[in-house]
């Protein structure tokens, strides 16, 4: 079963709009969702948890509809967007106190879990709190109500390695029963190279490819090769060539690997950050 589909999402703003964004997650997988700073990526997730007035599209969560099942939708969805802010006064046990009230299927014992796995102080108050911990507390609320799907924004950026780390066991567990899923937006791309099993990649309001993450890597090359090796036919089959007194560097389309082949040089398997890098300064 698909646990999310968004087919034709539009939205239209004075100096930018998101184009017939599609969207399809199945249960039991992560997605990854990539692109630059004001590619599209928070607010295509606003626009799916009907956070704005959409100009078109249609959206479907668990099997219903928005905006027709927007509040049964909400009791099934986590989400944590960046800047996380809860009333700033107030200790972190008042301010769960008052949200799990409009949770029916809020679970105390996994709430507690996670506060302790996130080492958070509950006698603390909000403000008191760093951003990494604001953000872990905004983690272990989103998944203390038994959500199906996970949508999580920037989660990981103001966390340390080892909280990172914690993070996306947490969320391989989550997905580990097959009956739930995670739509994870990150500029973090090393995080996706560890949990993600799907990647969408959103350049300037549009879904340029949305893919397997292995099938969208394999279609690219790494290539790297010496300033005379730089031909005419070749310049013109790389993407985001950047070139340097030693020679040039760029990404290819695994399609023209003969031309690697023809003129010697080196090739290696992309990571995403090298593919979102160089189709970025095309």
């Amino acid at each position: 079963m698909n646990i999310l589909e968004v087919h034709g999402l539009c939205k239209n703003f004075d100096k930018f709009q998101l184009k017939n964004v599609d969207i399809t997650l199945e249960e039991g997988f992560i997605m990854g969702l990539i692109g630059r700073n004001g590619a599209g990526k928070t607010t295509t997730l606003k626009a799916i948890l009907n956070l704005m007035n959409n100009d078109g599209g249609s959206i479907s969560i668990c099997g219903l509809a928005l905006p027709k099942d927007e509040i049964e939708i909400k009791k099934q969805v986590g989400y944590v967007f960046g800047g996380v802010n809860f009333y700033p006064e107030h200790k972190i046990k008042k301010i769960t106190n008052i949200t799990k009230e409009f949770y029916e299927n809020w679970d105390e014992n996994r709430y507690k879990e996670l506060c302790q796995r996130f080492e958070i102080d509950q006698d603390k108050k909000f403000k008191q709190l760093s951003s990494g911990m604001k953000v872990k507390y905004a983690l272990a609320v989103a998944m203390s109500h038994n959500p199906r799907l996970l949508i999580l924004d920037e989660p990981t950026s103001g966390l340390d390695p080892a909280a990172r780390d914690d993070l996306i066991c947490i969320l391989q567990e989550f997905i580990e029963d097959g009956q739930h899923s995670v739509l994870f937006s990150t500029h973090i791309t090393s995080d996706l190279e560890k949990c993600a099993d799907y990647i969408t990649y959103i350049k300037e309001g549009q879904v340029i490819a949305s893919a397997e993450k292995s099938e969208f890597k394999n279609k690219y090359l790494m290539v790297a090769g010496k300033k005379d090796q730089l031909t005419e036919e070749l310049n013109a089959k790389l993407i985001g060539c950047h070139t340097h007194q030693f020679g040039f560097e760029a990404l290819m389309k695994k399609e023209d690997e003969e031309l690697v082949l023809s003129t010697g040089i080196e090739s290696a398997e992309p990571t995403l950050e090298d593919i979102m890098v160089h189709i970025e300064r095309r």
